[in-house]
């Protein structure tokens, strides 16, 4: 059975074709034209998803029994630029594949938690009948991304994972680097519940539900357990045995902060920026897994102190740390 992955040459990318190559399939690694490859280890092919007709022929070349849509992007310079390559590209990948591959299994597309949106209530859980109020021109990109897919005749699911973390990750990876470096910053004092996944928990979901019986329906991925705003940076100095200076950064502050990064950005979007600090500073983030458990047989395996130590190993072993 052959998969294609694409967005393959990033951090959950990467990952998921290591998964893919344990179960015993053929992965070939789609990627963008002038994508870094040379620590991947599969096959890759270059997918222009500007040219409908060549994507056309590029899939029906590949003949593909499955596909896993991991490309898209986690930051752009305005809320367009998000639509072109989050759902535009996922409406354009899908209609190609109706098109060059009409036996396709299955098409998973990995969205995010973001589509959904964070909940006012630190208290309450998200489910996948939570009504979707994305907070975040990233968010709204991917929930429009899920809806552009389920119009296409094909056997799809998505799997919103919350904030992944891992080896090669780069976006939480800049707190933890902080707290290491005896730095442990938070915005505010709002109360909040927070969920993550262990990237190798994503990949491992993602494909095992390549060879689900079900099909078009969402599932939220967490790795099961809720984590107040503290507890990330208490095990990072627990497995480093140091100490941080710790501080709260009044939020009005922050909020003008983010507002003068973006404002001498250019086309960058800077790390801090005001949508950003929408999902930064929201009240919770939990979910339920039980669907995604009962459905496709879903077990987490990492929590987040088990797949935390493993990734500070990875950074301080390939000197990121």
């Amino acid at each position: 059975m052959r998969l294609l992955i694409t967005g393959a040459s990033g951090f959950v990318g990467y990952h998921l074709t290591r998964a893919a190559q344990t179960r015993g399939l053929e992965v070939v690694a789609g990627v963008r034209a002038g994508s870094k490859t040379d620590h991947l280890d599969v096959r890759t092919v270059v997918l222009d998803y500007g040219d409908f007709s060549r994507l056309v022929v590029a899939l029906a070349d590949g003949e593909y029994d499955y596909i896993i849509h991991a490309a898209g992007a986690t930051s752009a310079p305005n809320p367009e630029a998000y639509e072109l390559a989050n759902a535009g590209v996922t409406e354009t990948l899908a209609a190609a594949a109706v098109k060059a591959l009409p036996s396709l299994k299955k098409f998973v597309f990995l969205s995010s938690l973001a589509a959904v949106g964070p909940l006012s209530d630190p208290g309450g859980v998200i489910i996948e009948q939570t009504q979707p109020n994305p907070v975040t021109a990233y968010g709204r990109s991917k929930l429009l991304a899920e809806s552009r897919l389920a119009i296409q005749p094909l056997p799809w699911l998505v799997l919103r994972p919350t904030a992944i973390y891992g080896p090669r990750e780069t976006g939480i990876f800049i707190f933890l680097r902080l707290v290491a470096q005896g730095w442990e910053p938070y915005i505010g004092h709002v109360a909040q519940r927070l969920s993550f996944v262990y990237v190798s928990d994503v990949s491992e979901l993602a494909v095992q539900a390549l060879f689900s019986d079900v099909a078009g329906r969402a599932y939220n991925v967490t790795d099961g357990s809720a984590y107040d705003r503290y507890v990330l940076a208490d095990m990072v100095k627990a497995h480093f045995h140091r100490r941080t200076l710790k501080f709260h950064v009044p939020l009005p502050l922050v909020r003008a902060l983010a507002s003068m990064s973006e404002a001498f950005a250019g086309r960058r979007t800077p790390a801090l920026n005001r949508d950003k600090l929408r999902e930064l500073t929201a009240a919770c983030w939990v979910c339920d897994i039980g669907a995604a458990k009962r459905d496709l047989g879903y077990r987490p395996v990492f929590d987040l102190q088990a797949g935390l130590g493993r990734t500070l190993d990875w950074y301080q072993k390939e000197g990121w740390l």
